[in-house]
């Protein structure tokens, strides 16, 4: 067996239940969850019209790079979204589609990473899970960077010393990040694109969550588009990973995709060809034209905006919480230990959230998840509202 497996840290869900085994919910209260960001809002119902038409398509085999109408598809939706140069997305170089961006940012470590260097990959902390999984079963040692209220909750990377930027050989980052919402503003992608071209290490910029934002004249920026500011539109050594999951309410999908340095991805998709995992024909027609339409996803975001605005007008008076840059996730201060916290609610008030603790590593003496909670609004709005009401019911009683 691999070695580096037992290495892995259980993942926070399993955590999750575990303390939540040793209590019982209220049987008169529904559950609601808050703790999983499983969009539940209704997925298109046009997506699902296409895969059911192209299911005849099973009966070939799909190309792991994709057809060449998704990537032009999904070349032409990121030129448009981040105002990239023109002809500056080749289909046919800068863009590979994925299986969700989750096996997709997994998988990427494994090709990049040379282990034979004393590799570092680079990671905020709290964080998702498989930038570390990713990172440990490649053979580097994963470097965490603290997000806490002295860093306005972006990663340090002041911490960072330039002997280990030299050792670096991948940074993941998170824009609007995860738990916390926060979006990278351009000087900070900046500094990362000219640490990266002077280092020579690989930026996987995960923007999953860059169609749910409050204003709709100022939408986060990404990776590829400060790199082309910075007229790097070759996008050397930077990569970004979209998905369906979370703009188009398509968790089941598993659709996504990478794109950015050619050169880099020309590796990543030799790698792909081996490990077997193009994506089913059907699923490319379904993308093609849920990238297509932009309708469905402005109603994406206005649900959110309705739910942010109730939620937080219900907890704000009993709770140091605050409304993100972006995403559907509140990162909520907690009066008592997070995980304690997360345990009484669900055995008072049958609502599940998810402590900070399980999403951070203890560094530097600082586990900077602790004392938070992290909520998903992926419920309905009835449901994040009665939620919120019980929390706040619960936060009282404290």
């Amino acid at each position: 067996m691999n070695p580096e497996l037992d290495h892995l840290h259980p993942y926070p869900f399993e955590k999750l239940n575990a303390i939540k085994a040793e209590v019982s919910a209220p049987g008169d209260l529904a559950h609601i969850a808050l703790s999983i960001g499983e969009p539940k809002h209704t997925a298109p119902h046009f997506v699902a019209e296409a895969l059911i038409s192209h299911l005849h398509g099973l009966s070939s085999y799909p190309l792991t790079k994709g057809s060449l109408e998704l990537r032009r598809c999904i070349g032409h939706w990121l030129s448009n979204r981040f105002q990239l140069p023109a002809d500056s997305i080749d289909a046919e170089q800068h863009v590979i589609p994925v299986n969700g961006t989750r096996e997709a940012l997994f998988a990427f470590a494994q090709a990049v990473i040379d282990r034979t260097a004393q590799p570092l990959v680079l990671m905020p902390n709290p964080f998702y899970q498989i930038y570390e999984g990713a990172a440990i079963l490649a053979g580097a040692v994963p470097l965490y960077m603290n997000t806490t209220n002295e860093t306005g909750l972006a990663p340090d990377f002041d911490v960072i010393t330039e002997t280990q930027w030299q050792r670096c050989q991948l940074l993941y980052i998170c824009s609007p990040g995860n738990p916390t919402g926060k979006v990278l503003g351009r000087d900070t992608l900046k500094m990362l694109i000219e640490k990266s071209l002077q280092h020579d290490f690989i930026i996987a910029s995960d923007e999953c969550y860059s169609e749910i934002y409050f204003d709709e004249a100022t939408p986060p920026v990404g990776l590829l588009q400060v790199a082309a500011e910075m007229g790097h539109s070759d996008y050397k050594n930077c990569v970004v990973f979209h998905s369906l999951s979370k703009r188009s309410n398509l968790p089941g999908l598993r659709s996504g995709f990478v794109a950015g340095d050619a050169d880099v991805l020309k590796k990543f998709l030799l790698y792909r060809t081996y490990h077997g995992c193009a994506m089913p024909p059907a699923v490319q027609a379904a993308s093609i034209s849920a990238w297509n339409d932009e309708a469905h996803v402005k109603k994406n975001r206005d649900l959110y905006r309705e739910k942010f605005d109730a939620v937080l007008a219900i907890l704000a008076p009993v709770m140091e919480v605050e409304k993100p840059d972006a995403g559907f996730y509140l990162w909520a201060k907690t009066p008592i230990d997070d995980a304690l916290f997360a345990q009484r609610l669900f055995g008072d008030k049958n609502v599940t959230v998810l402590p900070g603790q399980y999403l951070s590593r203890e560094d530097n003496g600082v586990n900077p998840g602790q004392g938070r909670v992290r909520m998903a609004l992926v419920a309905t709005l009835e449901e994040c509202v009665e939620a919120a009401t019980r929390i706040k019911e619960f936060v009282q009683t404290l």
